[in-house]
């Protein structure tokens, strides 16, 4: 009797084994499996009506159709009112009227995703809802311009109001490296708030390829001075569409 016992325990084993064996080979031949896959990663970028980003995310299935989403993005943030500019003396970049500060964000938040239209077949399209919130960190960077009176060599010049007058915006040349002045940047800490639909289409279960159309709200609790002759803000509504890439796991 024992030994039917053991036999009995080892047959289970040995199924179980080559089962988990099969799936493995599978994924890694790339089959598709009918299967929930439990982790996700994806990488995207972005557009927004204020500027344009990158994004990571990393996602966990709390049930069958809903997703617990850590993401981290890093978006530029545009001045509504900002206008860009060239010298006709000179053929040099051109800069924006105005400009002081250059923003870029970086976003660090969590949400969820929940399926409203599930994917019925391979091919199909699956719609998704979501809601994100975390912290939103505005670095203002200075503007350097460069500035060549009277035509001479350009000198090296921090954006200033007086630079952008009637009598002193003919000098200048154009702007300086983006790079110039990243030590002095300053740290406005915010939070965001964002609501999307997405559209994942990928060819297989394990395959993620999303269009993603939203709305985000950053808030600052100082306003952020980026123009010198406009006004300027703390809040920043925008919309956005983002294509998403990236794997599933078990």
């Amino acid at each position: 009797m024992s030994g039917k016992i053991t036999f009995f325990f080892c047959f289970l084993f040995a199924s179980y084994f080559c089962f988990c064996q099969d799936a493995a080979t599978l994924v890694q031949s790339g089959t598709d499996l009918n299967v929930l896959y439990r982790n996700e990663a994806t990488f995207g970028l972005l557009a927004n009506s204020n500027g344009y980003g990158l994004n990571y995310r990393r996602g966990v299935h709390v049930t069958g159709t809903r997703k617990r989403v850590f993401e981290f993005e890093l978006v530029t943030l545009g001045n509504p009112k900002e206008i860009k500019s060239t010298n006709p003396n000179y053929s040099s970049n051109g800069y924006y009227y105005g400009e002081l500060n250059s923003v870029f964000v970086p976003r660090i938040g969590m949400g969820f995703q929940n399926v409203l239209f599930r994917k019925a077949e391979r091919k199909s399209v699956e719609i998704r809802y979501s809601c994100y919130f975390g912290a939103s960190f505005a670095c203002a960077k200075p503007v350097y311009l460069e500035i060549s009176p009277g035509g001479q060599n350009p000198v090296t010049e921090r954006a200033d109001p007086s630079l952008f007058t009637s009598a002193a915006a003919p000098n200048i040349y154009g702007s300086s490296s983006y790079f110039t002045g990243f030590n002095e940047t300053s740290i406005y800490p915010g939070a965001y708030f964002k609501a999307a639909l997405s559209f994942e289409y990928g060819s297989t279960r394990s395959d993620i390829k999303v269009i993603e159309t939203g709305f985000t709200m950053d808030a600052y609790a100082k306003v952020i001075p980026q123009l010198a002759f406009s006004q300027n803000y703390q809040v920043f509504p925008s919309l956005y569409v983002s294509f998403i890439y990236g794997r599933k796991w078990f």
